[in-house]
């Protein structure tokens, strides 16, 4: 079974995008872990004077989690799916958030220029047709020692993990996405796209060759510990940069395990 790819996996998420919404909202634990990881950011003063790009952000549920964690900052959220976005778009919102309607391939482009002080990416690096190329365009997006925060399934590898994950997703996910107005295609590429992808290993090395020195990886909680990680990261060259001191990272970021997972 093979992954949708580039305009078949954006018009399945246009299809899907009230049922995903509705899925979304009927899983608690899917929010706190996107709090989790938009915490992990560790932006100072509420984020104050800080512009922030939520890249690939859905229906909104990773918008939603970086305005509490940075509830004075500037959020630019982007997605290529129309139909995700007017979900998104169609909720209310108390902060300064504007949204966008592009590819992260297309980025930079107008309303989403950079640069920004913080990335947040939530789920879509597994996504785009070539990760290496978006994530060198986030780097040139983010300020010199901008801070990336990228939330994704990335499997510790370990056939126990790749157990669980088949098991959720047959037992749970794929026939919850399958109910009228649904699109299981979509799901059934969630499945098969994690255990394509990196593990947590392999993508700090990616994170590695597009410039973007991986400082903290940290997974979530629960059932998901081991298949969803916080990658932490940043462009180096700003007045954050520890030049790699005890591997401390910018303020904030101490206490988190250097590869967990």
């Amino acid at each position: 079974m093979t992954t949708l790819q580039d305009g078949a996996l954006a018009a399945a998420f246009d299809r899907a995008s009230g049922s995903y919404d509705r899925l979304v909202a009927a899983n608690p634990g899917y929010h706190a872990h996107l709090r989790l990881s938009a915490a992990r950011l560790a932006l100072p003063a509420q984020g104050a004077g800080m512009r922030v790009l939520d890249l690939g952000c859905g229906t909104g549920a990773s918008t939603a989690a970086l305005l509490a964690a940075a509830p004075r900052a500037r959020i630019t959220a982007v997605d290529a799916s129309a139909g995700m976005l007017r979900q998104a778009a169609a909720k209310r919102w108390d902060g300064d958030v504007e949204f966008v309607h592009a590819a992260a391939e297309d980025l930079p482009r107008p309303g989403a220029e950079g640069p920004f002080d913080a990335v947040f990416a939530a789920y879509l690096v597994r996504n785009v047709a070539d990760p290496d190329a978006v994530l060198r365009s986030v780097r040139e997006l983010l300020r010199p020692g901008g801070r990336l925060a990228v939330h994704e399934y990335t499997l510790t590898g370990t056939p126990f993990h790749r157990l669980v994950w088949s098991a959720v997703c047959w037992g749970i996910v794929i026939p919850a996405g399958s109910l009228p107005r649904g699109d299981a295609s979509l799901y059934r590429h969630l499945w098969r796209s994690v255990l394509d992808f990196d593990t947590a290993g392999a993508f700090r090395e990616r994170l590695a060759r597009a410039g973007l020195p991986p400082v903290r990886t940290a997974p979530v909680t629960g059932w998901q510990r081991g298949i969803v990680h916080t990658f932490l990261a940043r462009r180096p060259g700003g007045a954050e940069d520890t030049g790699g001191r005890g591997g401390e990272g910018p303020r904030g970021w101490r206490g988190m395990s250097p590869a967990a997972g």
